[in-house]
């Protein structure tokens, strides 16, 4: 298994079963700018050891602090459509785009927008990121243009995402790209971690209170499906970020909405624990 994470100091590897963070002999900042400058995530994963330091005493970042891109997959899982009612049929993936100057990596705290602080939302997603340009990609070929997987929050002011704030009208991208709301990490792990990709558990606490628990094989498009389809509506870019979308269990169906101080943990096995508070 290789965990790679982005910090204050450049790109590390976790060791250790976790506790140690071996700094590595990269120019690059962090993961997403080696992978945008060509460096193929083999070559970042075996990059020689500069340092090492306590985990504990290292400042993540998100692996991939600034995408080109994040592309986002709504009512990706059956559970969720059932939940919020959603009436769609199209065979097609639901996508939509964040702004990649929400991403914070976790410890970061989430800040709610002076304009719609009242019905913020979490959604525990497992996050792609790319390793190589793609255009055009057969499903079959997707995995090749993969980096790895790390987690993603997508967070939602959902009055904004459903047009109950006067004098706006509905917008879901601009619901989901407020500063803060895609946190991100904690760690990026390449594919050869998991026995089988396609099959990972989901889990996100609010405040210790178990609110999403599911499988990524649940997911109604496939990760290699949702990579090639995105790769025909627009090159993909390395470390652009694909959020696969969320299972059921979100909070504004039954009115519980973030609030300052609730932590928000989310957790994928292989990946590790995103841990975000609210402000």
């Amino acid at each position: 298994m290789t965990r790679l994470v982005s910090t204050a100091k450049g790109i590390g590897r976790l060791e250790d079963d976790g506790e140690t963070v071996a700094l590595l002999d990269l120019d690059a900042p962090d993961i997403g700018a080696a992978l945008y400058a060509g460096l193929d995530i083999a070559s970042i994963a075996t990059a020689s050891t500069r340092e090492r330091v306590p985990t504990a005493q290292a400042q993540l970042t998100a692996p991939v602090p600034r995408p080109s891109k994040i592309w986002a997959v709504g009512y990706a899982y059956s559970g969720h459509r059932t939940e919020v009612g959603y009436a769609g049929t199209a065979d097609d993936p639901v996508i939509f785009l964040k702004a990649p100057s929400s991403v914070i990596g976790t410890g970061g705290r989430i800040r709610f927008p002076k304009v719609a602080p009242d019905e913020v939302d979490y959604e525990g997603e497992l996050a792609v990121v790319i390793g190589r340009r793609a255009t055009d990609v057969p499903e079959a070929d997707a995995y090749a243009f993969v980096a790895g997987f790390t987690i993603c929050n997508d967070v939602s002011a959902r009055d904004v995402q459903k047009g109950r704030i006067p004098g706006r009208a509905a917008d879901v991208t601009a619901a989901k790209s407020f500063d803060t709301f895609t946190p991100m990490g904690p760690a990026l792990t390449t594919l050869d971690a998991f026995a089988d990709p396609d099959d990972l558990h989901l889990r996100t606490w609010v405040d210790g209170e178990l609110r999403q628990d599911a499988r990524t094989s649940q997911l109604i498009h496939s990760v290699p499906a949702l990579v090639s389809y995105l790769s025909r509506q627009t090159t993909l870019e390395p470390g652009d970020v694909i959020a696969t979308g969320t299972p059921s269990g979100v909070g504004h169906k039954r009115g519980l909405f973030l609030r300052s101080g609730v932590e928000v943990r989310i957790e994928i096995e292989g990946i590790g624990t995103l841990v975000n508070t609210c402000a």
